[in-house]
């Protein structure tokens, strides 16, 4: 039905929304009088009644988290803003799709996207039936089949025998022979309201989806994300005051900016100087030889939506004393003298004091201090139980865009046709069996094990399981060997009859590309040195950099970072902290209502933040605080500079 529309709307210079030929609709988040009545469950909870503008935006979030996993996204081709589009109600023809789609364009965002909303405006169902009328030659509410055959085969895009016999078969509106408008119009205005409503509810109960911010991230390296320069990518929204586009680059208009206007703005003006002059901040304890020490292993995970997971820990302290504690990437290279790819991403650590239980975790302190790679702490803790939560910004470890050429064989076949693990994989395997031996011991206990099922399959072994393993598999100690890890994954291999897919699912679960480069995880190491008692380290779970992390970021950037008020809102708060390598920015908002917060990085040099992108927007809840943005050096071997301007959109 999605063409049928198309066609009519080519004819009459209207656009509709998309029904599938299964009779599914679109949501339609623009429609003026959804924008009217819709109301959405959080405002019930407030003082005033959601605005116009909120709720459109609001809508707008729900289309598009229907298309992406996150509202930072980018569309990245013509299909996905037609696809985008569609589930928001409109049903662009091929003109309208090529007016926000140059050939220069790379990329559109999600405030792009409610631009392009803003001015498409949606079909109205009397505009929808006196566009199917004018084919009613009959006047009676129907069109024959043996015309609305005719009209798509013969106008503009033609469908095939196969496609028109879709649109006709559909039960609800074809009868004798005939296409019934008047029911396919009320069935469409009532399924798209429905649709609505649908996401809406969703937005509302996945507490994942609601934090979600505005804006779009740039999935690529550091290395591939572009300094500003006149020459801004297609997609990233110029100021207003800058210098026009030249008519051979992008020439659509600057979407956001010509739309949206600002309250009030703060400015940060943040120089980053050559690291290599102040790596000596992080000295060991003269004495710390004569020290107790553990040692922990973990490993940061990119998932498909660019968010990061990461082994979290429990740490013991049997009585009060001063304790050294480190955190650094894990160099891994197989070939001496190179080092690992990932040991130029940023590690941090927050130190949680746990009081009564897991919900009231008191923040004590982070690695702070720098050593080269190594980020470390030193300070004195009362005895207790403690959470150590590992953190990275993202600027240096991101979702890999560029292709690869050719994919690495996984497995082959001897001259008896026995099935061999390729020395290249067996390779790749024996990094993932040291990265999740996270205490070293050269073995998998179940636990460890478990982490490595949680990450490559959701699932975790039980006791039974396991035992089946150790019967089957070497292992010392009741622990898996190498040589056990290694033969598992020969049968997986054995037991799929040589096909690698299932290999494959595994080995980019635990960040390798079809190079088998790891590209997508950064492994770490964790020391802990005490001086009067033996510390005790465990890692109890796998997960997403947010919630406790969130709020320990913002805790240390709320009471070290330097404060800006927006002009007018005292309610609304810029906090920036600069660590010894990145710049870290938190937004607060005290007031009762959300705020949505425009962020413009075009001014910055040699920097590259954990979006990826210059311009974005963020929203920030009422009376609550979230992390903004991660800024970096591109290159640490020369000065950087941060100029961010955070505007309060109207």
């Amino acid at each position: 039905m999605l063409r049928l529309l198309s066609l009519v709307a080519e004819r009459e210079g209207i656009e509709f929304c998309n029904i599938s030929a299964r009779g599914g609709m679109a949501i339609n988040p623009g429609s003026d009088a959804s924008f009217s009545s819709q109301k959405s469950e959080t405002a019930r909870t407030k003082k005033c009644p959601p605005t116009e503008e909120e709720i459109f935006y609001k809508n707008c979030r729900a289309a598009y988290l229907t298309v992406f996993k996150s509202s930072l996204e980018n569309i990245v081709s013509k299909d996905q803003l037609s696809l985008a589009l569609q589930h928001a109600g409109r049903n662009p023809s091929q003109k309208t799709i090529n007016k926000y789609w140059t050939p220069q364009t790379a990329k559109l965002n999600f405030d792009d996207f409610c631009v392009i909303l803003r001015n498409e405006k949606p079909i109205s169902k009397a505009e929808l039936l006196n566009s199917f009328k004018q084919l009613d030659v009959t006047d009676d509410g129907f069109i024959s089949h043996a015309d609305l055959y005719k009209f798509l085969t013969k106008r503009g895009e033609k469908m095939t025998r196969e496609e028109v016999n879709a649109i006709i078969s559909l039960d609800d509106v074809n009868a004798d022979g005939r296409f019934d408008y008047l029911k396919f119009c009320k069935l469409y205005m009532t399924t798209n309201e429905q649709c609505l409503k649908t996401a809406l509810e969703k937005l509302e109960v996945d507490s994942k989806l609601r934090r979600q911010q505005f804006g779009s991230r740039k999935e690529g390296s550091p290395e591939s994300h572009p300094l500003p320069g006149p020459k801004s990518s297609p997609g990233i929204i110029r100021k207003a005051d800058q210098e026009p586009p030249s008519n051979k680059g992008d020439t659509r208009n600057s979407l956001l900016e010509t739309t949206v206007k600002f309250k009030s703005s703060v400015s940060f003006i943040i120089t980053m100087g050559v690291t290599s002059n102040r790596n000596s901040k992080l000295t060991e304890p003269n004495s710390i030889k004569e020290w107790q020490r553990v040692q922990s292993k973990g490993c940061f995970f990119v998932e498909e939506d660019g968010e990061i997971m990461n082994h979290q820990y429990k740490m013991h302290i049997a009585q009060r004393s001063t304790v050294y504690l480190t955190i650094k990437p894990l160099n891994m290279s197989q070939v001496e003298g190179k080092p690992s790819p990932w040991l130029s991403v940023d590690t941090a650590m927050y130190i949680l004091k746990e009081n009564e239980s897991q919900a009231n975790l008191q923040l004590m302190s982070f690695t702070e201090l720098r050593n080269r790679e190594v980020f470390g702490w030193t300070g004195e803790l009362g005895p207790g139980v403690y959470w150590l939560l590992p953190s990275t910004t993202g600027c240096r470890l991101r979702r890999e865009v560029k292709p690869v050429a050719e994919a690495a064989q996984l497995v082959g076949r001897d001259d008896t046709g026995e099935l061999f693990l390729t020395k290249e994989f067996r390779s790749a395997l024996s990094d993932i069996f040291d990265v999740m031996d996270l205490d070293g011991n050269g073995l998998l206990s179940l636990e460890e094990y478990n982490f490595f099922e949680l990450r490559t399959s959701g699932e975790k072994c039980d006791e039974d399981a396991w035992a089946v393993c150790r019967e089957n598999f070497e292992t010392k100690k009741n622990e898996l060997t190498k040589q056990g890890f290694l033969d598992l994954n020969l049968m997986e291999a054995n037991d799929q009859q040589g096909d690698p897919g299932d290999l494959w699912v595994t080995l980019h679960s635990m960040g390798y590309n079809k190079a088998l480069e790891l590209t997508e995880a950064c492994p770490f190491v964790i020391d802990v040195y005490a001086e009067k008692c033996k510390p005790r380290i465990k890692a109890v779970q796998l997960e997403a950099c947010s919630g406790q992390l969130e709020k320990a970021i913002c805790k240390s950037v709320l009471s070290k970072g330097e404060a800006k008020a927006m002009d007018g809102y005292d309610g609304i708060i810029v906090h920036t902290y600069k660590h010894d390598n990145w710049i870290t920015s938190v937004i607060e908002n005290k007031s009762d209502n959300k705020a949505i917060i425009h962020v413009n990085n075009e001014q910055s040099k040699n920097c590259v933040n954990n979006r990826g992108l210059n311009i974005f927007a963020v929203e920030v809840a009422e009376e609550s605080a979230m992390v903004c943005q991660h800024v970096m050096p591109l290159d640490e071997r020369q000065e950087g500079l941060s100029h961010c301007v955070y505007s309060l959109v109207s």
